[in-house]
Parts: C-alpha cells; sequence; structure tokens
C-alpha cells in the first residue's frame, strides 16, 4: 500500500509531504495508481520549485519508493494553494483505490520539517 503523509504545523499550515511505498496495483511498470500518485507528486514538486521559485527540499528514491518535500517555512504561504490541490487529489484517489493508497497528516512542531 502507499502511505501519503501530510506534514501540518500546529496552526495548520502544510509544510511538506511525504510518499513511502508502492501501490501494489498492479506490476512495477504498469501501477495506475502510483503513475497518478507520482505524476501529481512531481508536478506540484516542480511548480513549487521552478513556478514559484520556492525554497523546497526534495528526497527521493524511486527503488525504495520514497518521497519526501519539505518547504522551507518563509515559503510555506506562496506553496499553499498548489500542496492543497495536491492534497484534493490524493484524497480523491485514496477514495477511489482505498486498498491501494492511504493519506493521512502529521502535525509537526515547526514549519520546516527536518529528516
Amino acid at each position: 500500500m502507499l502511505k501519503v503523509e501530510f506534514y501540518v504545523t500546529e496552526n495548520g499550515n502544510i509544510c511538506g509531504f511525504g510518499i513511502f511505498g508502492h501501490a501494489g496495483y498492479s506490476e512495477h511498470g504498469s501501477d495506475i495508481v502510483c503513475a497518478a500518485v507520482s505524476s501529481a507528486a512531481y508536478m506540484t514538486i516542480n511548480t513549487m520549485t521552478e513556478v514559484l521559485r520556492a525554497d523546497v527540499h526534495a528526497e527521493i528514491n524511486d527503488k525504495l519508493g520514497i518521497m519526501k518535500v519539505n518547504i522551507d517555512g518563509s515559503d510555506i504561504s506562496i506553496c499553499a494553494d498548489v500542496l492543497h490541490g495536491l492534497k484534493l487529489h490524493l484524497f480523491l484517489l485514496e477514495d477511489m483505490y482505498p486498498d491501494n493508497i492511504e493519506v493521512n497528516y502529521v502535525e509537526v512542531e515547526s514549519d520546516y520539517v527536518n529528516d
């Protein structure tokens, strides 16, 4: 199962997200759930870094199925709409494929999640 975590500060700001594992919907290379999540996550990262020019730190390991993204505290507000769009998309996928993806919130203490 694909696990998604949205890192949220105590004041409700999303300051990052993590995606872990594989959906297991079908074979590697033809898994539509993994493809949908990966595409949305990469578009989110690219929008934040290349369009909004936000300070975003991403750790990606495709072999292990890990993507961890943190937004610098000063750039959280400019990334808010993009992150909310990703959140809505992933919750919709969770509704469509409940056996393959799980989305949760993880409260963090500050506006930046350290590894």
